[in-house]
């Protein structure tokens, strides 16, 4: 018998268990990097995320058309992240990262809130307070603007 067969007194080979483990590793290793562990997103109230750059370099996150009145739209950030933009009376316009303090998942668009889908955080959409569940902290606020109709990112 070769001596990388040996067994484990179980009847399975010491090779087979060190396969075994290697192919659950890498399997483990797979199913991260393609993972979402944000949870389900509520698309329903996104606005497209704009994503063009103005002459001043500034990004712009959405239309303040797309935003409702004591709502809010999901976009994205000049760095990639997720963001929050809101509009909380007409013609105000609020944005804040869309990262929830309690364990990181993506806050989205609950009617007049903002809510985390994994652990039931919320998040006053006017001002990024959280308001209700296990979040320790206020969203992180995000500079913007209002240039021509868009939101844009300064």
């Amino acid at each position: 018998m070769d001596p990388r067969e040996t067994q484990t007194g179980e009847g399975v080979s010491r090779r087979t268990l060190l396969l075994a483990g290697t192919g659950t590793a890498l399997g483990g290793v797979v199913l991260t990097a393609c993972g979402n562990h944000d949870g389900p997103a509520d698309t329903s109230a996104s606005a497209s995320s704009g994503g063009g750059r103005d002459a001043s370099g500034s990004r712009t996150l959405t239309k303040v058309a797309d935003i409702p009145v004591g709502g809010a739209v999901s976009a994205t950030g000049s760095d990639g992240g997720p963001v929050i933009v809101s509009q909380p009376s007409a013609g105000k316009v609020v944005a804040f990262s869309a990262i929830c303090t309690h364990m990181g998942c993506t806050v989205a668009p609950a009617r007049n809130i903002l809510k985390c889908p994994c652990h039931g955080s919320t998040y006053n959409l006017a001002t990024g307070k959280n308001t209700g569940g296990p979040a320790p902290r206020p969203l992180a606020r995000i500079p913007v603007k209002v240039e021509g109709g868009d939101v844009v990112e300064t």
